[in-house]
């Protein structure tokens, strides 16, 4: 992500203390109101790039002005990495919790793609506009966010491929190819929905391209019919 070519900072106010003043309180209304900034700035993102969308321009889709934004936010980068950070911890948090279960490979697997592709339905556009930024591009001011994201990525990576390992260590999963490669496979496969997914408008729902594809790889890499089970 390279920074905005016209950066616009926050007006020098009171209005910084009474922004911290409230997240401190964090009451339901004032949270309700950040995500609902949130996901309208994240359609603005998704429109016209990170790198080329500016405060007004989100502050003009709300139909609010910047004042009420920055009580908010600090900037569109608070606005991005915040709540994309969420996101993406929660996904990793439910990978990792679905990779430690008792359930089948294959089981695993299904509801590693079905609940990925949920997250994206539900949070759209926010997590399609982070599955095309490039984390080795942000400036040196968001280079601790950019490395931790870089780690909640990888532990993404590694919990689908420990799923994936499983299955071709007790044989319920064809060894088409590496671990590593099948997993990212499946990976990118429910990724790519960020080129024509749009909730409004596709005659199927995000859970339900997930269930198909889920049946997809499951029928493509089991064993045999009983390897779910």
């Amino acid at each position: 992500m390279e920074n905005s070519p016209e950066e616009e900072s926050e007006p020098s106010s009171g209005i910084g203390k009474r922004r911290d003043q409230a997240q401190t309180r964090g009451s339901v209304a004032y949270q309700a109101r950040r995500r609902e900034i949130a996901l309208a700035a994240g359609a603005v993102f998704y429109e016209k790039g990170y790198a080329d969308t500016t405060i007004s321009d989100i502050a003009e889709c709300l139909e609010i002005d910047r004042a009420t934004l920055y009580y908010y936010f600090t900037n569109k980068q608070d606005i991005f990495d915040d709540v994309v950070r969420d996101v993406a911890e929660a996904d990793v948090a439910f990978a990792e919790q679905v990779q430690s279960g008792s359930e089948a490979p294959l089981t695993k697997l299904r509801m590693i793609i079905t609940g990925l592709m949920s997250s994206y339905g539900e949070h759209y556009p926010l997590l399609y506009v982070y599955v095309r930024e490039n984390l080795a591009a942000v400036g040196d001011d968001r280079s601790v966010w950019s490395e931790h994201m870089k780690r909640v990525n990888r532990r993404y990576d590694t919990a689908v491929t420990a799923v994936v390992q499983e299955g071709l260590d007790d044989g319920t999963i064809r060894p088409l190819a590496s671990a590593r490669v099948l997993a990212f496979g499946v990976i990118g496969m429910v990724g790519w929905t960020n080129r024509w997914f749009v909730p409004d408008r596709s005659p199927e729902d995000a859970a339900s391209i997930g269930t198909a594809y889920a049946e997809m790889v499951v029928q493509g890499l089991a064993s045999s019919p009983q390897a779910e089970r």
